[in-house]
């Protein structure tokens, strides 16, 4: 990331630790992201709210089957784009494999959140554990998800 990068137009937001059981900790992810969205002024567009609680959804879904049970979400936006931040306790990163179409075990997150976000990032950290960023921009131009 550069300087421009993290030059923000909105004030900052504190990271959030969410825990918990899968279905309630997803769906607690989903409505923090709306919010914080919601929250954006200039607000972005709408597909770009409707794609980044798609992404956080998953992502957050990843942390809960692979890494540990447990994730902190970060949310943070410039003029240009708005970021979701997921780490984990769980060094393993995310790995592609088939999906599964008749079982219902997964396999489509991954293959998702990377043709949805403009970016995605994997780093080490915190501690042993991992983040994945995912970046989209604020408002989506032509060929974008």
């Amino acid at each position: 990331m550069t300087d421009t990068d993290l030059t923000r137009t909105d004030p900052p937001r504190a990271p959030l630790l969410l825990e918990g059981d899968s279905s309630a900790g997803i769906a607690r992810a989903r409505d923090l992201t709306r919010a914080f969205v919601d929250g954006l002024d200039p607000a972005p567009a709408a597909e770009t709210a409707d794609i980044l609680a798609l992404v956080v959804s998953e992502l957050t879904t990843n942390a809960l089957r692979h890494g540990g049970g447990r994730y902190t979400l970060e949310l943070t936006a410039t003029s240009e784009v708005v970021d979701a931040a997921v780490s984990d306790p769980s060094p393993a990163p995310p790995r592609e494999r088939i999906p599964d179409l008749m079982g219902g075990t997964g396999g489509f997150g991954w293959p998702m959140v990377r043709r949805l976000a403009g970016r995605v990032v994997v780093v080490p950290g915190p501690g042993r554990g991992k983040t994945v960023h995912a970046r989209l921009p604020r408002r989506p131009g032509p060929g974008d998800a």
